[in-house]
Parts: C-alpha cells; sequence; structure tokens
C-alpha cells in the first residue's frame, strides 16, 4: 500500500512537470494571426449553433453535473520520500514551423462550410414547406369558412322565409278572429236595434198609461177647489160670518199656491216629455248608424266579391305555362 500511494504521488509530479513545461514552449512559440471570425448576420436573419457531427447531442446550459464520493486515507505522520530522477542529458532540439504548414484555411473550412450551407439550405427548405403547407391550410380554413358562411345564410334564410309564414299564418288567424268579432258586433246590434224598435213602439203609449193611471193628469186647480176649497168655505161661510176678510185672504193664498202647484205639475211633465224625446232620439241615432254600418259591410263585401271575380276572370283568361 505504501508502495503505490508513493508511485501515484510521483506520477502526479511527472505530469505537473510536463505540464509546465508545455506551457513555456507554447509561450516561446511566435504569435500568428488570429483565427477569422464568421463574418456577422445580414439583416432580417441571424447566426444560430448547427451540429455538424454525425450523432446529435443535447445541448445545456451548463454540462452535466455528476457527483462522485470517495474515501481519503489517513493522515501520515511523515511525507513519502520524493520519486527519484536522473539528471537530464543530451542537447534540446527545436523545430520552427511556420504559418501555413500545419493549418490550410481553405482546406479545413471547406467542409464545414459545406455542412454549414446545406445545413442552412434544408433549414430554408424546410421553412418554405413549413410556410406552404402554413398557406394551404390557411387556403382550407378560408374555404371552409366560405362554405360554413354559406350554410349558415342559408339556414338563415330559411329560418327567415319559416318565421314569415309563421307571421303570416298568425295574422290570418288575426284576422279571421277579427271578422268573426264583427260579425257577431254587428249580428247583437241589429238584435238590438230590432229589439229597441219594438220597445220604443210602445213606450209611449205605456208611458201614457201609467201616467194617467197614477193621476198626474188632472187639474190641480179644480181638484184643489173642490177637495179643499169648497168645503172649508162652506164651513167657514156657515161658522163665521164675521171673518170675512181673514177668508178672502186666505182664499187669495190658496189661489196663489194652487198656481204654483199647477205649474210644478206643468214643469213635470214637460221633463217626462223630453226624457222620452231623448229615449227616441237615442234609439233613432242607434238605428241609422246600424244601418250606415250595414251599408258599409256590404259595400266591402260586394268590393271583394268583385276583387275575387276579377281575379278568377284573369286566371282564367291567362295562358297555361
Amino acid at each position: 500500500m505504501p508502495l503505490s500511494r508513493v508511485a501515484q504521488t510521483a506520477q502526479a509530479e511527472q505530469l505537473e512537470m510536463e505540464r509546465k513545461a508545455q506551457m513555456k514552449r507554447s509561450q516561446k512559440r511566435p504569435k500568428g494571426l488570429q483565427k477569422p471570425d464568421t463574418p456577422a448576420a445580414v439583416d432580417g436573419r441571424k447566426h444560430i449553433d448547427v451540429q455538424t457531427e454525425q450523432y446529435l447531442e443535447e445541448l445545456t446550459d451548463r454540462p452535466v453535473e455528476v457527483d462522485v464520493v470517495t474515501q481519503t486515507d489517513a493522515f501520515m505522520d511523515q511525507l513519502p520520500a520524493p520519486m527519484f530522477i536522473p539528471m537530464k542529458t543530451g542537447v534540446d532540439v527545436e523545430t520552427q514551423i511556420y504559418e501555413g504548414d500545419l493549418f490550410d484555411f481553405d482546406m479545413e473550412v471547406e467542409p464545414i462550410l459545406e455542412v454549414l450551407v446545406g445545413k442552412t439550405l434544408e433549414q430554408s427548405m424546410m421553412e418554405v414547406m413549413e410556410e406552404e403547407e402554413l398557406q394551404n391550410m390557411r387556403a382550407h380554413q378560408e374555404h371552409f369558412e366560405q362554405m360554413r358562411n354559406a350554410e349558415l345564410a342559408e339556414t338563415q334564410r330559411l329560418e327567415e322565409g319559416e318565421k314569415r309564414r309563421s307571421e303570416e299564418k298568425a295574422r290570418r288567424v288575426q284576422q279571421e278572429k277579427e271578422r268573426v268579432a264583427r260579425e257577431r258586433q254587428v249580428t247583437e246590434k241589429v238584435a238590438a236595434r230590432t229589439f229597441s224598435k219594438g220597445f220604443l213602439a210602445e213606450l209611449k203609449s205605456s208611458v201614457v198609461a201609467n201616467l194617467s193611471d197614477a193621476g198626474f193628469f188632472y187639474d190641480p186647480l179644480e181638484a184643489e177647489v173642490t177637495n179643499t176649497f169648497m168645503p172649508w168655505l162652506m164651513d167657514g161661510v156657515a161658522s163665521q160670518f164675521d171673518e170675512l176678510s181673514v177668508a178672502r185672504q186666505l182664499a187669495d193664498e190658496l189661489l196663489k199656491a194652487a198656481g204654483e202647484r199647477h205649474h210644478f205639475m206643468l214643469e213635470e211633465a214637460t221633463k217626462l216629455q223630453a226624457v222620452v224625446d231623448k229615449a227616441r232620439a237615442e234609439a233613432e241615432a242607434a238605428r241609422l248608424k246600424a244601418e250606415e254600418e250595414a251599408r258599409i259591410k256590404a259595400a266591402e263585401a260586394a268590393a271583394a266579391a268583385a276583387a275575387a271575380a276579377a281575379a278568377a276572370a284573369a286566371a282564367a283568361e291567362a295562358p297555361p305555362e
């Protein structure tokens, strides 16, 4: 075990010495021209890293790190003895290498350039093919959108036609209902006119008969004198001859009251006559209005029949298709 450690230490020291010698030799070499850099990209493009190896490698931002565990040896009390290196003998010889002896730019760069150009052309072709495919997809999508819009327009047209037919049907049903309602209303008006005419024909005679039976048509003065004044006068003359003046005064008052009552009865009779005349005028106006509406309906029906007949005649005269 100690011998292996000594050998490892000697090998490490030898490697370190060789590395330092290599660094000294590289420093003594004349500095040549720097390697030319890649020209800048044109406007609208940019350089990208392209792998030119035969097998693709995964590019990462940082190198792969692997954790390794090792066990250190125990601390040694005394350092091992250095490895014996014999003294160098002989003469050092060096060789002069001029620029271009080991590296030909045109020959070395041509394969790389061909690979870069090939990869660039391949990438460009892929992009052009992708653009053409996207253009075809857009054209197909536009065609699909046009077909869908046409189908939607046709669907909307059919829906509008169905909606118009439904509205026309509802309107025709409503017109028929209104026509039936108008006919029923005309029938009711005709029945009311007939009833009012028959009722008003007997109204005057029945009203006059009822008023006569109720005792409204009589001479108030005659009734007052017969029923009130004459009995009182006879009793007053027979019983009180000395109160002649008072009797005359009372007679004047009674005559005045009788006149006022007669005037009131005449006004009541006039009011009743006005009510009867007003009812008769309203009945006559209702009758005239019903007749006018009946004439209008008849004229409309005649016009509709004439129009239907004209349409039928025109249809009959039209040449068959």
